[in-house]
């Protein structure tokens, strides 16, 4: 089978201050496949954005090959990357990388010029399609940083590459701007567009096809899981959490002891869960992920049941449950505070709060109407 990148034996070797030579990458191997979306994931230092570079045609590897399409780019001179960049390849970066004279539109027209020709209206068109045709006059200090971003992701699509890559594309983006940036890409990829993207966000890294988690410039696994799976290990996260408050509430539970043991056993894997002998808790990125899980799955059933009064249980469960896993931060956080900020959810159990709550301690700026339990 052909795919539509190929990257084989990678690596990287930089050499730092006369000492010895630094492996930033080291025999890396995958594909990808046309409009498939890999999250590229690891600690800092793992070669994540070296790895980008190289497939930017922005670095070229100490050796190894890559092949995007039917052009093997580790064979290309510098010129040759450069013409390639231009024509096949769109670059999102973390830092934007905004002309600060120019304006969102002349940014974006920045780009045909290295490509071939500017077309303003072209390039109208991009800022339109990502939500900022009112901003076009603005220079980049005049733009919110997630403004800067949309520019940026215009910028990359105008010449319309065949693969778009992303070093960290919501690093410096606040919660709400990032719910905005990754339905943009989300869009995006439904289109059929090709996505590498490097982030160090579970969030963002949940969005995609394929995760390679790499580690000291190797690949240590790469995870596909599909909507479903993630839900399931949203569902044991909950679990696990309402064990530790030892609530008497279940929410969505239906595993057997078997799928639960496979479930753990994954997640300990892929670093949700950890054990030790026949104890099992939260990671740090785990526990993260089940704050926000349960948040949402009992700020849901306050909507249902103090607004919308549906008092039937198993209708109120179903709701919550389905909320739970499709809710952004952004709307879950609207809701927090059209609810008031809620302390507990209809049934007693605390509501995690969140940042739309305030600094304070928890439930400080709630109001104590919204705290009441079934019994109201």
């Amino acid at each position: 089978m052909v795919h539509f990148l190929e990257a084989e034996r990678v690596s990287k070797n930089y050499q730092a201050g006369g000492g010895a030579p630094v492996q930033a990458l080291d025999e890396v191997t995958f594909t990808a496949d046309s409009g498939e979306w890999i999250a590229i994931m690891g600690p800092s230092g793992s070669g994540k954005t070296t790895l980008l570079n190289i497939l930017g045609c922005l670095d070229q590897p100490s050796s190894g090959s890559v092949r995007i399409g039917s052009t093997d780019i580790s064979k290309l001179t510098r010129a040759e990357l450069v013409r390639f960049r231009a024509e096949t390849v769109g670059l999102i970066f973390q830092q934007y990388h905004l002309i600060p004279h120019l304006t969102a539109l002349e940014n974006v027209m920045l780009a045909q010029y290295f490509h071939s020709m500017t077309d303003e209206a072209e390039a109208r068109r991009m800022l339109e399609h990502v939500g900022l045709t009112a901003r076009a006059s603005h220079l980049p200090s005049e733009l919110s940083g997630g403004e800067q971003q949309r520019v940026a992701i215009a910028r990359a699509l105008v010449n319309d590459p065949k693969i778009i890559l992303a070093d960290e594309p919501t690093g410096n983006l606040d919660a709400s701007n990032e719910q905005i940036v990754l339905d943009l890409l989300s869009g995006l990829h439904a289109q059929g567009r090709t996505f590498l993207l490097v982030t160090h966000d579970e969030r963002a890294g949940r969005c995609a096809d394929r995760r390679i988690n790499l580690e000291h410039g190797r690949i240590v696994e790469t995870v596909v899981f599909t909507a479903e799976e993630n839900e399931d290990f949203d569902e044991v996260l909950e679990e696990l959490w309402m064990l530790r408050e030892s609530a008497m509430h279940h929410e969505c539970s239906h595993f057997t002891e078997m799928q639960k043991r496979r479930l753990v056993a994954t997640m300990s894997r892929i670093g949700l869960l950890k054990m030790a002998g026949s104890e099992v808790d939260f990671t740090q990125a785990g526990e993260s992920r089940a704050r926000s899980v349960i948040r949402r799955h009992r700020l849901a059933e306050r909507l249902f049941m103090d607004v919308l009064s549906i008092r039937d249980d198993a209708a109120v469960e179903s709701n919550a449950c389905t909320f739970e896993h499709i809710l952004s931060p952004e709307v879950t956080d609207r809701i927090c505070t059209f609810l008031g900020h809620p302390a507990t959810c209809p049934h007693g159990s605390p509501i995690p709060p969140g940042e739309c709550c305030g600094d304070g301690a928890p439930g400080e700026k709630r109001s104590s109407e919204s705290t009441r339990g079934r019994a109201n």
